[in-house]
């Protein structure tokens, strides 16, 4: 990537977390946004090529691009079941499906793909916001579920993406986060995309039970402490 593409991603990814669009929201054009960063174009659009492979914009000929992930038929079933499940129902679903896409992302990750995980976890300990560190780690978790490469398993991780956005589960992230489990968190994540670079399948599916079993318990007992004080 050219220095000018690297300048124009960096500008990218303050503008995206530190603006007040929010998920949904839309980026200028190209023109103008390039004008803005003071980049090419040719520039702009390589750091949205990133941006986009990351999971953080997504783009539509004709209409723009707009931040997070684009509107997809899941959105509609997770409002219909959202007054329904909890935290614990949240974290059972992904217990049950993330392990699996770590497995699979370990035979078919390329050196690109481990590379670009590496910079997610990065971000995520570089975060100081809780909202923006939850941002980068769905980012990374998007990634391993794309670079599995299987829609059935993709789908319903999508799912419960979705559900992630939630108000209460954010409140409840902001509760859970401390120093120990965000450094517990990046242990993990990279330990975990260790063996996903390594071809270790097993091992990787292990990462990520030990990772999201230690946060479901990490969010159950916040919520406890949340409870009993009010």
């Amino acid at each position: 990537m050219s220095a000018d593409a690297q300048n124009a991603l960096a500008q990218l990814r303050h503008l995206i977390t530190s603006s007040d669009l929010g998920e949904g929201g839309q980026l200028p054009t190209e023109r103008a946004l390039a004008e803005e960063l003071g980049v090419s174009r040719r520039a702009l659009r390589a750091a949205l090529e990133v941006l986009e492979e990351e999971g953080l914009v997504w783009r539509r000929q004709g209409k723009g691009t707009f931040i997070g992930q684009p509107p997809d038929p899941h959105g509609k079933i997770a409002a219909d079941i959202v007054q329904v499940v909890d935290a614990q129902a949240i974290m059972e679903a992904r217990l049950c499906v993330e392990p699996a896409l770590a497995e699979l992302a370990a035979a078919r990750a390329t050196p690109a793909d481990v590379e670009q995980m590496r910079r997610l976890v990065d971000h995520i300990g570089l975060s100081p916001a809780t909202e923006t560190a939850e941002l980068w780690d769905g980012a990374l978790h998007r990634m391993i579920a794309r670079v599995a490469g299987n829609p059935i398993l993709l789908t319903a991780f999508q799912l419960i993406d979705e559900l992630r956005i939630r108000e209460d589960w954010q409140a409840l992230r902001e509760r859970a986060r401390s120093a120990a489990s965000m450094a517990k968190s990046d242990h993990e994540h990279r330990t975990m995309i260790d063996a996903i670079e390594a071809g270790d399948g097993a091992k990787a599916r292990r990462c990520m039970e030990t990772h999201l079993t230690r946060l479901a318990g990490t969010l159950v007992t916040s919520n406890t402490k949340a409870e009993a004080a009010s």
